[in-house]
């Protein structure tokens, strides 16, 4: 610790040496001392100072009680701005260099001058310029100069304690400059303040006015006036005030008024304002256009037109032109003129009145239309059950054309400008007197025009009903109001189109295919047209049957009915019928499997096809037969040494059955005689494995392929023709095959167990290494894999070698091996488990489970095993090995065949096929 603070000192040493060596190379500049200071503008003050050496800038501060304002400049003088007028203020200054900056200078005083008059400043006159101001603080009196701007002429000078000042006697149109301040009480004159103001312009003089009678305009123009930036004229009447405005010496009136007097003036301004009006001028314009123009037509063909008089005219000319470009016109003293005139004509008439001034201005235009004229070629070019359509060359003179239709107390109206009209809302079947009138906005309808007789087209007929009778034929009925029309009733959908006709309220549709969905409407036509079609009514047929029909027996029990699609059809019902019962299924698609079938009955197959609407159609009516019950009891026995005989109980329904036997070495055949159950092999060869089905045969010679098929082995040596299994185990005893092998004969020829699951099990290359024992002594459960094993295969799981013989006796399982002498009570599960096991140890389908089970299945290769699991065995005992042992065994047989699985063949009964002996 004491070390650590020693350190600390000597750096804290050796950083203040360091600060004094830095302190002494750098040194803050002089502070420096003010010469003057003093204020010319109101809101700043200007310091002098002497300079500082080393000095890059100073700080100048300005305070005024707790304000304080801060410059920095480079050099002397300097200015310190933002300050208020006519307010003392401390001044101080600070040099600043890169080694900082200096104490303040010794304060130093100065106040700010008097603030400028705000002007305002104008030209009530062109010789007089007023100019005003408000009060300045502090200010007791005013001086005001004024002058040309261009520095020519005198200057005037006053002084004043008001806020206020005019100066007369100028020049008109001058720009003058004004210069004003205020001082204080002593004496010191503040900010001043500038501006500029021009004097109002002279009068124009040397008027001159040109009227233009045609356009009624005037031009007016005079002298440029000194100083004028604009110049407005003025039009006085009694009615009217016109004027213009220019920067040039002359301006033109427009819209003047005809028949007016008028009293020209011209006045000149400027930024300072306008001058006095000159002297009016007095302009008379032309007189006006007549008015009140009157036209008429009485009779037709002839227009007068008449007028009012009007002021100045001494003359008046009338103008008529035809819309055909031909022109008349009529030029009297009188106010009324006469011209012929002709139908579909629009005539544009126009007066004018003149004077010693010329045409007065252009009057109203006026437009007379004739009648126009009616069309003659109306022609129908459309004719419905309520619509009517027409069309006609134009004629001249119609704007619009107005078309009525009549039935005699209904009246349907059409207006257009074009020539052409649809008279629509019409009521059909009906005759109309129908006339166009040609229109004009001014003249009406020329009602002279005729008219013609049309009769719509017959109305659309209401289909009431759509009935089928037993003939497969749809009749149609429907109603109508119309007179002598032909009805035409059409079906049309996907599949084509169908027609009939009638001049009544029915007709019948034939042909139309099945599983097809039609549209039927009706369509009525008489010679005034063609109706609209009805509302479309739809119309489905009933699906199409299937085109074929195949039964195929799956099962003893099962069939399989498959057709193919009809069309239109949604669903399919199939029934299988016969005196034991029925059979039905409901289906999508086109096949069915049909379940409990009884063997050898005859059938009736039917199959009704259902479309989305519920639509039906009883199709294929089929009968059926179905395949003979395979036969039961199937056993063989040994003809010689080559020869087999197959024996089996004959099953219902059958009078042929067809045998094979199949093996490695190759495929057998036989057929019974009629009514025979059984029959021969005569050459077979020994040492194979044979898989044998007896099968019925139909009538048709096809061989049924469902029935169970069964191992079994035939050995060269020996009388007895028995089991796959034992022969299996005796030649696997016998060392001739290995247990791989065994697993490869079985995998060559498999065997077709079926477990109470239906669950068949085949033989894997590898199951048998899954069942291993913990220790040679131990037959208690042991766990493998829960794929389903057949029994030759359950034979090399595991290869179980027996050290010295001995002898064991195997009791039924059903004894209760814990009390030897008796038999105790059990529970259901209990019995039902032993019964298991018992059937297991019987049928001899074991797997391996430990040794004494191996000494067990050797005894039953050997035939020294009995069907109730009893054998005795020649063994040197072992230690340990006694009732116990026997109870163990029965466990372990139970756990093996849980484990492996509980097939069995299929065959009729519970053990084995019986086999004789030699």
């Amino acid at each position: 610790m004491a070390g650590a603070l020693v350190k600390f000192l000597s750096v804290l040493g050796f950083s203040l040496i360091c600060l004094k060596m830095v302190a002494s190379t750098k040194t803050a500049p002089e502070i420096p001392t003010i010469d003057q200071a003093y204020s010319k503008i109101s809101n700043s003050i200007t310091v002098e100072w002497a300079a500082v050496p080393g000095a890059t800038s100073y700080l100048l501060t300005a305070k005024d009680g707790n304000t304080v304002i801060e410059t920095t400049v480079a050099n002397s003088p300097g200015t310190v701005t933002g300050l208020k007028a006519a307010t003392l203020y401390q001044i101080t200054v600070r040099s600043i260099s890169p080694a900082g900056r200096s104490q303040a200078s010794p304060p130093k005083q100065a106040k700010t001058v008097l603030a400028a008059p705000i002007l305002q400043v104008s030209s009530p006159s062109s010789d007089s310029i007023l100019v005003q101001w408000e009060a300045v603080h502090m200010a007791i009196g005013f001086s005001v100069s004024i002058m040309q701007a261009n520095g020519l002429g005198r200057i005037w000078k006053e002084n004043t304690t008001n806020t206020s000042l005019t100066f007369t006697s100028l020049d008109a149109g001058t720009l003058y400059t004004i210069k004003a301040y205020a001082w204080n009480a002593n004496g010191t004159p503040g900010d001043d303040s500038t501006c500029n103001q021009r004097t109002s312009p002279g009068t124009p003089a040397n008027i001159q006015v040109s009227f233009d009678s045609g356009a009624l305009k005037a031009s007016v123009s005079w002298a440029p006036t000194e100083g004028a930036f604009n110049y407005t004229v003025m039009a006085l009447s009694d009615s009217s005030r016109l004027s213009c405005s220019t920067a040039f010496s002359s301006c033109t009136i427009y819209s003047l008024q005809c028949g007016t007097k008028y009293l020209i003036s011209v006045s000149a301004s400027n930024d300072a304002g306008s001058s006095r009006s000159t002297s009016a001028v007095t302009l008379k314009t032309v007189a006006c256009a007549p008015g009140r123009v009157a036209i008429q037509e009485d009779p037709p063909g002839h227009l007068s037109v008449a007028w009012s008089n009007v002021d100045l005219g001494d003359y008046y000319v009338a103008f008529v032109k035809s819309d055909d470009g031909l022109e008349v016109h009529c030029n009297t003293s009188l106010t009324q003129c006469n011209f012929l005139s002709e139908c579909g004509f629009t005539y544009f008439i126009s007066v004018f009145a003149y004077n010693k001034a010329g045409q007065s201005p252009l009057g109203d235009v006026f437009n007379y239309t004739t009648a126009p004229c009616c069309p003659s070629d109306i022609n129908p070019v459309l004719v419905s059950s309520d619509r009517v359509e027409i069309v006609w060359s134009p004629v001249r003179g119609a704007e619009l054309y107005e078309t009525k239709a009549v039935d005699g107390f209904n009246v349907v109206e059409c207006n257009d400008t074009a020539p052409a009209c649809t008279l629509s809302a019409l009521e059909c079947d009906t005759k109309y007197n129908i006339t166009v009138y040609s229109f004009s906005e001014v003249r009406g309808s020329n009602t002279s025009c005729t008219s013609q007789f049309i009769t719509t087209a017959p109305c659309s007929p209401e289909i009431k009903n759509i009935s089928k009778d037993d003939f497969s034929m749809i009749n149609v009925r429907w109603r109508s109001t119309n007179d002598e029309a032909t009805y035409t009733v059409t079906a049309q959908g996907e599949k084509g189109l169908h027609q009939c006709s009638s001049t009544g309220e029915s007709c019948t549709l034939g042909g139309l295919p099945c599983g097809s969905v039609f549209f039927v409407t009706a369509v009525a036509e008489t010679p005034a047209g063609r109706s609209l079609p009805s509302y479309s009514v739809p119309l489905e047929t009933a699906p199409c049957c299937s085109a074929s029909l195949t039964v195929t027996q799956v099962t003893q029990s099962v069939i399989n009915v498959s057709w193919t699609v009809g069309t239109g059809a949604l669903t399919y019902v199939t029934v299988l019928q016969s005196h034991t019962g029925q059979s039905k299924c409901h289906t999508h698609q086109n096949h069915c499997l049909l379940g409990c079938i009884t063997c050898g009955i005859n059938y009736t197959v039917a199959v009704k096809a259902v479309s989305a609407t519920g639509l039906t159609a009883d199709c294929a009516y089929q009968s059926y037969s179905s395949s003979a019950c395979c036969p039961l009891g199937v056993k063989l026995y040994r003809l010689g040494p080559n020869g087999i005989r197959i024996h089996w109980q004959a099953s219902r329904g059958s009078a042929n059955y067809s045998t094979d036997l199949h093996g490695s070495k190759g495929i057998f055949t036989c057929a019974p005689s009629a009514g025979l159950s059984f029959c021969d092999v005569t050459e077979i060869p020994c040492g194979d494995v044979y898989t044998v089905m007896v099968s019925p045969v139909a009538e048709t010679g096809l061989k049924l392929t469902f029935c169970p098929k069964k191992i079994y082995s035939v050995t060269c040596s020996g009388s007895t023709l028995g089991m796959g299994v034992q022969d299996l185990l005796q030649r696997r005893l016998r060392g001739e095959i290995n247990p791989e092998s065994l697993v490869e004969s079985c995998r060559s020829e498999p065997a077709h167990w079926e477990s109470p699951g239906n669950v068949k099990g085949l033989c894997s290359r590898n199951s048998w290494r899954f069942l291993r024992p913990r220790h040679s002594t131990d037959y208690n459960y042991i766990s493998v894999s829960t794929t389903q094993h057949s029994p030759c295969c359950s034979l090399a799981i595991q290869e179980l070698e027996v050290s010295t013989p001995r002898e064991v006796k195997i009791k039924p399982p059903h004894v209760d091996y814990t009390h030897p002498k008796q038999n105790s009570t059990r529970t259901s599960a209990e019995v039902n488990q032993l019964e298991e096991t018992r059937e297991t140890v019987q049928r001899g389908y074991v797997k391996l489970g430990g040794q004494d089970v191996e000494i067990w299945l050797r005894a039953l290769a050997r035939g020294r095993a009995t069907a109730q699991g009893e054998f005795t065995h020649t063994a040197q005992p072992q230690s340990g090995v006694g009732r116990e042992s026997h109870k163990k065994l029965v466990t372990s047989l139970v756990g093996v065949t849980r484990a492996c699985g509980r097939g069995r063949p299929r065959s009729e009964g519970r053990g084995p096929p019986e086999l004789p002996h030699s």
